[in-house]
């Protein structure tokens, strides 16, 4: 300890090799041998100036990359072998001879992978599957058990179970996934790896994103360590990329997809893919890596219906733990139909405000509780939109809302609208008669008094109109 200073100084010059070392071993042993060649492998060690512990790398991008991702990392072991380092400062300094032959020892003694993969460069098939490497982590929430499936998305849902059941089958391969944001893409994905993985464990899997396929091709280039690059992905038994539209105008990276998707399929391997369109309509993809994609199944998930999305807040608010009400959950599948992930994201918010606040979830609650995602949604009211919702509701026809028929349940429909209408805008009995078929004010008058009146009579049928309500002011 430095009396002055109160703070342990540095390990002396003697010292730091091994300190050093040990931090490197660590380092390996936590983010694997794979991506320790990729990203860590070419750092050297420059010295230690007061409290910095100074490391050089070669280049700019595995500088910005080493501190984006492993820098705190690589800090705390650093403090944890030299006490009176406070900084770890990376720099831009290509290796010394000496320096990159001490970096290829250590590889060559350290990683048991490095003599299994020796040989494989003249022989890919030999090569030794690295499994966890390439497995991006699994959400445990994304099965086949848990996937809510509808109209919009039964085909590519039933696609996925093929695939997953038999892998790499005539006619399946590849398979092509693709819709909008939130639809279930990525949820499939996971479902399709968690499948595979149970019916046989020994089933080498890369699932990763075409952004990281993108930076560990990048990553190989730098290194001159194309060739392990290539034996590793090319020996798994399927190999599945999420987002493929990342690759737009990642020519060099295209390049070497498109041969990896040749060996795989030419050796009987199973790839799938997901993007957000179909292979035909990826501009800025090359034509021949297009028709390659569109050589098995292309399953497209729509966008989602009213009765799909109920089904599924019926399902996630079953496992909430909290009461859920119908008519909520109506509210919610009406209002929020941009997506799958927005849906869920406003249930949780619900229901994580019933449990921290100990109330029950209710009609009146959601726009509180869901005030700025609702505000999203916020529009000018007209009259056409608000004949448009609730013909909707009540399963009649948008013309009899300025029609002369008078049955029942074409006219008490017609009478909510304009009750609505009434309510919801600044428009005059004139104006609102005049969208309903021309009628006198007085009709309009009657129809608002004549619901407000059902309302204080009929509480089923004033809960009815509330929703309706709230679902146009939402």
């Amino acid at each position: 300890m430095d009396q002055d200073t109160g703070e342990t100084p540095p390990p002396n010059a003697g010292k730091i090799a091994a300190c050093w070392a040990r931090v490197r071993t660590r380092l390996r042993q936590e983010v694997g041998d794979v991506e320790y060649r990729n990203w860590l492998r070419q750092m050297s060690l420059a010295g230690v100036e007061g409290e910095s512990v100074l490391i050089h790398l070669p280049t700019r991008f595995l500088r910005d990359w080493v501190r984006d991702h492993y820098g705190d990392r690589l800090r705390l072991l650093c403090q944890a072998e030299m006490p009176g380092v406070r900084l770890v400062e990376l720099r831009v300094q290509a290796a010394s001879r000496a320096e990159k032959a001490a970096i290829e020892q250590e590889v060559a003694e350290a990683s048991p992978l490095a003599e299994s993969l020796a040989p494989a460069a003249a022989t890919p098939a030999m090569a030794e599957p690295v499994r966890n490497d390439w497995l991006v982590p699994l959400d445990p929430r994304f099965t086949f058990d848990s996937f809510v499936v509808g109209k919009p998305n039964e085909f590519a849902h039933a696609c996925a179970r093929r695939v997953a059941e038999k892998p790499a089958q005539a006619g399946f391969n590849p398979l092509f996934l693709y819709g909008g944001v939130g639809l279930g893409k990525t949820h499939l994905m996971h479902a399709i790896a968690w499948s595979l993985r149970e019916r046989d464990p020994n089933l080498s899997v890369a699932y990763m994103s075409a952004e990281k396929f993108m930076y560990r091709f990048i990553a190989a280039l730098r290194s001159h360590n194309t060739m392990e690059f290539k034996t590793q992905l090319r020996s798994v038994h399927v190999l599945m990329v999420d987002d493929l539209q990342f690759l737009i105008g990642k020519d060099n990276t295209q390049e070497e997809f498109f041969h990896t998707f040749n060996a795989l399929i030419d050796a009987g391997k199973q790839i799938i893919i997901s993007a957000d369109k179909a292979p035909n309509d990826l501009s800025g993809i090359e034509d021949r890596l297009r028709t390659r994609l569109s050589g098995g199944i292309v399953a497209d998930l729509h966008a989602t219906t009213y009765e799909l999305r109920l089904s599924i807040l019926q399902s996630k608010a079953t496992i909430s733990g909290v009461e859920v009400p119908p008519r909520v959950q109506e509210l919610l599948a009406r209002k929020i139909a941009s997506n799958v992930r927005d849906l869920e994201g406003a249930l949780n918010r619900v229901v994580a405000h019933a449990k921290l606040f100990g109330r029950p979830v209710t009609l009146e609650s959601v726009p509180e509780v869901l005030s700025d995602i609702l505000r999203a949604h916020d529009k000018r009211l007209s009259i056409d939109d608000i004949q448009r919702k609730v013909a909707e509701h009540y399963n009649i026809r948008l013309t009899e809302m300025a029609s002369a028929r008078r049955s029942r349940a074409v006219a008490r429909p017609r009478q909510v609208a304009m009750y609505l209408a009434k309510q919801l805008t600044s428009r005059s009995l004139p104006e609102i008669g005049r969208r309903f078929g021309n009628r006198d004010h007085t009709t309009v008058l009657h129809a608002v008094n004549k619901i407000t009146e059902l309302m204080a009579e009929d509480p089923a049928f004033a809960e009815d109109v509330t929703l309706l309500r709230k679902m146009l002011e939402m």
